[in-house]
């Protein structure tokens, strides 16, 4: 085995020798690495050049059926050899890909790319990839919802102890916590939706946005110009395009594109974080596997392993947005191409980041599993102290003094914290209540008002409601896809 920095040894691209992404190797599904592939890249690519061919011919220009017809027969012909050969000799790799296409296509080599600059397809293939990405995350993202809407209706009468800063507070149910995770998570669909709707194509505008090469081609005909953009923004699939652009379009549509996977990013590290705290609690669990090993060491561990990964990599998500950021701020004029490199990086990184936290967090949601015995335990250790206003109101109404009774709950309540605190054991109050004389007017009161159910308010109510009004209509046009099962990767 060759020691570390022999250079004698030239490890295989992409073998065991060699780094892979984790992103792409371990994590991502194949249908989100196959979008950010070289194939469908550049395969991409030969599309536009067809239709633009398509389209400056059905305009005028001198393209023959024949030219289109080799084209359109050799648009998944890609030597991708050759087109690395191509690229390390003239440093270009849109040339390179210009040649390796008309390599194929000799008969049409010479009206490839005819009037285009390299952000034409450069550009263009990847506002196609965003939008056709966003297609992949949203019915993922759909699915999540819909499972813990599932969870939630399940659990919405299940009284729990809330918590704020980390404290015991007022009782909730454990669906009404999950409607809080579900109302992020569709803010987050809403947001994909709109950012991929508003995508617009770049279109066919030549090396600064002018158009003034196709306006060349069509001897100052601005009227056919107009119509050559339009005519390949719908071939396409896109409504719009910009109408004005530089080079590239505006890095700010980056900007958009990542800030809302990076909101996702928050959601979901958020939500794993609720999990993985109610882990160690006892509460809640996420799905472990029969044969699945929590620790080397310590054999009965159950690590919360999926939350953990989604945290991980919903931190690394988030983090990504800065990309963006600094490359639209720092974009000269037109264009310059300290871009490139980093977008080939960033923007492939956020979706396949994106997509693998939205696949674990669905195994997740399809089997979490709930401790009511654990949750009921906890709740008896604390609602004592929480049903002690109910129980001075209670004997107010009974004819006794408030402030009477506020002083006696109050030395009975030190000295049951003490009792847990100070000795470790178990929260005696109603204990204490019950043996003191002084409360017996509320004595056969008392399991009523430390009825759980009675400290949870309207939340099954507002579960309901929210699940009915507002998470069902925004998950009716994935419907079709809700029955797919989350496969959970490495």
């Amino acid at each position: 085995m060759a020691a570390a920095g022999d250079r004698s040894v030239q490890p295989e691209a992409g073998g065991p020798d060699s780094y892979r992404s984790p992103l792409a190797s371990r994590y991502a599904s194949p249908e989100m690495c196959f979008v950010f592939s070289d194939r469908y890249k550049f395969r991409t690519w030969r599309q536009l050049w067809l239709w633009l061919a398509e389209a400056e011919q059905t305009l005028g220009l001198p393209i023959t059926d024949e030219q289109i017809q080799e084209m359109k027969s050799n648009l998944d012909n890609i030597d991708f050899k050759m087109a690395a050969e191509e690229e390390k000799r003239l440093r270009h790799d849109v040339m390179a890909h210009v040649h390796t296409f008309g390599h194929c296509c000799p008969k049409a080599a010479g009206i490839i790319h005819l009037g285009a600059t390299s952000c034409y397809v450069g550009d263009n293939t990847d506002l196609i990839i965003l939008r056709n990405a966003f297609d992949l995350l949203l019915p993922k993202l759909a699915r999540v919802i819909s499972r813990l809407a599932d969870f939630a209706k399940e659990q919405a009468d299940l009284p729990t102890l809330g918590f704020t800063h980390f404290q015991p507070a007022q009782l909730t149910t454990v669906g009404k916590r999950c409607c809080l995770w579900i109302q992020d998570l569709c803010m987050d669909l809403q947001n994909l939706k709109r950012v991929q709707d508003d995508l617009r194509f770049r279109g066919v505008k030549g090396t600064t946005g002018t158009q003034a090469s196709f306006l060349q081609l069509f001897e100052g005909d601005h009227q056919k110009v107009e119509q050559l953009d339009k005519m390949v923004t719908e071939k396409a699939g896109f409504k719009r395009a910009f109408l004005i652009t530089g080079q590239t379009y505006t890095r700010k549509v980056d900007i958009e594109v990542l800030s809302v996977l990076a909101s996702l990013g928050a959601s979901v590290h958020k939500i794993c974080t609720d999990i993985r705290l109610l882990a160690s609690l006892k509460e809640l669990e996420e799905p472990f596997e029969k044969q699945q090993i929590g620790s080397s060491a310590m054999a009965y561990k159950r690590n919360p392993m999926r939350s953990e990964r989604c945290c991980s990599l919903a931190r690394h998500l988030m983090t990504l947005i800065l990309d963006p950021l600094q490359t639209a701020s720092v974009q000269w004029f037109e264009r310059t191409l300290d871009d490139s490199a980093n977008r080939r990086i960033c923007l492939a990184e956020a979706f396949l980041t994106a997509d693998t936290i939205l696949n674990t967090l669905q195994n997740v949601s399809e089997g979490l599993v709930v401790y009511p015995k654990v949750i009921e335990r906890r709740i008896r250790q604390e609602l004592p102290f929480m049903a002690t206003e109910n129980i001075i109101m209670a004997m107010v109404k009974a004819g006794g003094s408030r402030q009477d009774c506020h002083e006696k709950v109050r030395v009975l309540s030190q000295q049951a914290a003490a009792v847990v605190k100070q000795e470790g054991g178990d929260n005696d109050l109603i204990e204490r209540i019950r043996a003191d004389a002084y409360f017996s007017p509320v004595h056969s009161q008392l399991d009523r008002l430390l009825d759980p159910s009675s400290f949870t308010g309207c939340a099954s109510q507002q579960v309901q409601r929210f699940l009915e009004e507002e998470v069902f209509p925004l998950l009716k046009p994935y419907e079709s896809v809700m029955k797919v099962k989350a496969e959970l990767c490495l």
